[in-house]
């Protein structure tokens, strides 16, 4: 089938990335494996051909418009994506970046089957997966502190999300949490947690989606320091009672 790569090569183009004719048929490969998956499995809600190159791939992408983030010094660098889903961002980064090392974690087993299929299918090397929950593996030597980002396009608050994610973080490394809407008072509810955690906030980058009234905004957080040994604490934890974040009744 015939795409048409007008809009997907305009937003490349806003965001200063070059991909060579191979790299945009891995993409189109991807975005016909996961409208045929799709059928049979809940991947996304959003599987309109321009929706997926705006709303997942380009989306992706923009991670780009972060300072920590830089295109020409990743070399060598590790990258984990934690709650990939149906593998974003994850999955476009390491298409339109090969030299980054990426681990997917996702705590759902046929979402991991899935990745694994699509890796194979697009021929991606130093692209791992792996089936479970972030408060475990975080607590593993390899996982904990090893990663240089740790990204995550997950809906859960900043409170919870810092703790899942922070612990990845190598020291001067950056998690970086995709977000949409108005993230003010999450920025300000999860500033506790951001410190006890490590990290130390660096910058929030807010923007549109190309053609869209879509706000989006990455909060980028800087580990400042080790995550003391207790934390992530146990399964569920951090989602039923955020660090730092007082519930009022």
């Amino acid at each position: 089938m015939n795409y048409d790569l007008t809009s997907f090569e305009k937003g490349l183009e806003q965001l200063s990335i070059t991909l060579s004719g191979e790299q945009k048929q891995q993409f189109l490969t991807y975005y016909e494996y996961l409208v045929e998956k799709n059928k049979v499995m809940n991947l996304t809600a959003i599987t309109e051909y321009e929706e997926v190159i705006t709303k997942h791939f380009l989306d992706s992408l923009a991670v780009v418009k972060t300072s920590c983030f830089k295109p020409e010094k990743l070399a060598g660098k590790r990258l984990i994506d934690i709650g990939t889903g149906a593998g974003f961002p994850g999955i476009p980064l390491k298409i339109a970046f090969p030299e980054l090392e990426i681990l997917l974690l996702d705590s759902l087993n046929k979402r991991i089957n899935f990745l694994n299929e699509v890796t194979e299918m697009l021929g991606l090397t130093k692209i791992n997966t792996v089936h479970g929950r972030a408060e475990d593996y975080a607590k593993q030597k390899g996982y904990r502190e090893s990663f240089d980002f740790c990204v995550s396009r997950a809906v859960a608050n900043l409170s919870t999300l810092s703790e899942y994610c922070i612990p990845f973080v190598k020291q001067g490394g950056c998690f970086i949490s995709y977000k949409s809407g108005s993230v003010d008072q999450e920025l300000i509810q999860a500033e506790k947690a951001v410190k006890i955690l490590g990290g130390q906030r660096e910058e929030v980058v807010r923007f549109s989606l190309a053609d869209t009234d879509m706000d989006r905004s990455f909060v980028v957080i800087r580990k400042a320091k080790p995550t003391p040994k207790k934390y992530p604490r146990k399964a569920g934890l951090p989602s039923k009672e955020p660090l730092g974040v007082v519930i009022l009744s």
